[in-house]
């Protein structure tokens, strides 16, 4: 039996997570698990990145003897360092509103035609831009996305994993490098931007054990985590955020495209996660917070007896934090004092419309054709959103496995040591045969 631990940080809490392989399958066990709570400080949220440093060392002294590391969190997110190595603060969070009303001097139609990104405030392109006239940016050197910072401070080696790279908006989604003439548009120093490092490559060493480059961004690794069987499926990455997709050899970056806000985010093995940010379970989370945290299982079921009544989850208006279950009653017609439950069948009804809108529009513009919905991630425990999806969609919804993300961050590591073979296909199928997968059909009504 060989051993690999995976670091997977979200945007509420953090784990470490080991991963066992024997006779072709994966035993799964999580050694620690610890908060994500950012801090405000002087009007500006912050990550505590020191707080998930410790708590991951915490988890990783837990792990007993593994081969090699790997960590993945969220993507956009940097912290700045100086000549000395030493880091200029604390990374800001995506959801500070320093990007509000932030402009670029170059067109949304250029900007899509080198990187292929989907049009978001909050990628690391709009937050460099509003970064520029601080003192830490006058001096930085370098810049560090979350998990190759923490990779630095474990190893001591500079680089930028690529499937997070491709999140920032300044990466060519066909050279899959920095875009020199993208950087020089914007007034942006190359020397900020470390090399771009493939995953499956080793970093270096923490303490005499390799630290991998597995999809460092979290839907990357979640996407080789979905248990798929050929090329015709849809995945939702759900949590936080809902990641709605497919996955494709190219990237699409037509007119369409573009006016549709999908993405073209990089993927391992070469592959492009043609997809679109859709608000996910952020506000159910937060309504939730504003409850004193009920339980979820009884809520949902108290849910599934009221009347649907969907609203656009996407708009703007919910992406801070606070007071959320008035914004919710209030943009879908209800009185303030609407119950959790009713508020709660409004989220998850138009979180599943969400999607169906997202994958039949990928479908029309990629032209690749879909049989089934997987949804993987916390989102697949929530029976009634999968229930929801696959009546909204029209297809079998085959939800899990939950720990995605930490699975195939686990799979890269194993490739890469050799422990087994194969594409992602050849991953995929450890996978089906080790981990559990529940299948909802569509209700015709």
């Amino acid at each position: 039996m060989r051993s690999f631990a995976a670091v997977d940080l979200g945007a509420s809490s953090g784990r470490v997570m080991v991963g066992r392989f024997a006779d072709g399958a994966i035993e799964l066990t999580e050694t620690h698990r610890f908060a994500n709570e950012p801090v405000r400080v002087g009007g500006t949220l912050h990550w505590d990145i020191l707080g998930l440093y410790r708590g991951m060392l915490e988890g990783l002294g837990r792990t007993g003897p593994v081969e090699s590391i790997g960590i993945d969190s969220w993507a956009v997110d940097y912290g700045l360092l100086d000549a000395s190595g030493s880091l200029l603060g604390n990374p800001v969070h995506y959801r500070d509103g320093r990007t509000d009303g932030v402009r670029l001097d170059i067109s949304d139609e250029r900007l899509y035609e080198i990187t292929g990104l989907q049009k978001l405030p909050f990628n690391t392109i709009y937050q460099l831009a509003a970064a520029r006239a601080t003192p830490q940016f006058e001096v930085a050197q370098q810049m560090l996305l979350i998990p190759d910072l923490l990779a630095y401070w474990l190893t001591g080696e500079i680089g930028a994993e690529y499937t997070n790279a491709s999140t920032t908006g300044l990466l060519d989604v066909r050279t899959r490098d920095w875009s020199a003439p993208l950087l020089a548009e914007l007034g942006l120093r190359p020397s900020l931007l470390p090399p771009v490092r493939p995953p499956g490559s080793i970093i270096g060493e923490y303490r005499g054990t390799k630290l991998t480059a597995v999809g460092s961004h979290d839907t990357a690794s979640a996407v080789v985590g979905v248990p798929a069987f050929g090329q015709n499926f849809a995945y939702i990455s759900c949590g936080t955020w809902s990641l709605v997709g497919l996955e494709l050899p190219e990237p699409v970056l037509s007119k369409e495209s573009r006016a549709a806000n999908f993405t073209n985010e990089g993927g391992v093995d070469g592959t492009i996660r043609y997809l679109r940010n859709v608000m996910g379970l952020w506000p159910l989370q937060e309504c939730m917070r504003e409850w004193g945290s009920p339980d979820i299982g009884e809520l949902l079921r108290r849910a599934s007896r009221e009347k649907p009544v969907v609203i656009d989850l996407d708009d703007p208006s919910f992406l801070p934090p606070g007071d959320m279950a008035q914004r919710v009653a209030k943009a879908a017609g209800l009185p303030p004092d609407a119950s959790p439950a009713q508020l709660t069948r409004c989220i998850v009804d138009s979180l599943a419309l969400a999607h169906r809108t997202a994958i039949e529009q990928a479908q029309e513009i990629s032209g690749r054709h879909v049989d089934a919905v997987h949804i993987v991630g916390g989102g697949a425990r929530n029976e009634l959103l999968c229930q929801l999806t696959a009546d909204a969609c029209g297809l079998p919804v085959l939800a899990g496995p939950v720990e995605a993300t930490a699975l195939g961050n686990l799979l890269i590591q194993a490739r890469a040591a050799g422990v087994i073979e194969g594409d992602l296909a050849g991953l995929r199928a450890v996978l089906r045969e080790t981990q559990r997968v529940v299948r909802y059909d569509p209700v015709r009504r």
